[in-house]
């Protein structure tokens, strides 16, 4: 009797644990291409994602690979179905290829997320 009720809790157990919810992050792309762009030009891009789980999506933090691209996250969670973006700004001062990278840190299933943008900013004022 006891091994029938230990059994009955281990797969209880399992039930519960593939009922837990969580958050997916799915981005539209992972990669943004600036092309060619001039000197000074502007710099922002946006890469927007949907929480296709089923528990809200908190971002903790996003970074990036050099201090020249200053991402910015969302501050409050993202319900399951809706869509959020993080912006990220490059210093279109700097001439030359552009090839970043940019880590998402979350609650997701997919606890960390590297993005990257890439491009070649050209000499001379837009």
């Amino acid at each position: 009797m006891k091994k029938l009720i230990a059994i009955a809790v281990f797969i209880f157990a399992g039930f519960a644990v593939q009922a837990q919810e969580t958050a997916k992050m799915e981005f539209k792309s992972d990669v943004i291409d600036y092309g060619e762009i001039k000197k000074g030009s502007d710099g922002v891009r946006v890469f927007e994602f949907t929480n296709t789980g089923t528990a809200p999506l908190v971002i903790t933090d996003v970074t990036s690979s050099c201090g020249c691209t200053i991402p910015e996250k969302p501050e409050e969670p993202i319900a399951p179905g809706e869509t959020g973006q993080i912006k990220v700004k490059y210093d279109t001062n700097r001439v030359g290829p552009i090839r970043k990278s940019i880590m998402v840190y979350s609650n997701a299933d997919e606890p960390s997320k590297k993005l990257s943008i890439k491009g070649k900013v050209l000499e001379g004022e837009s």
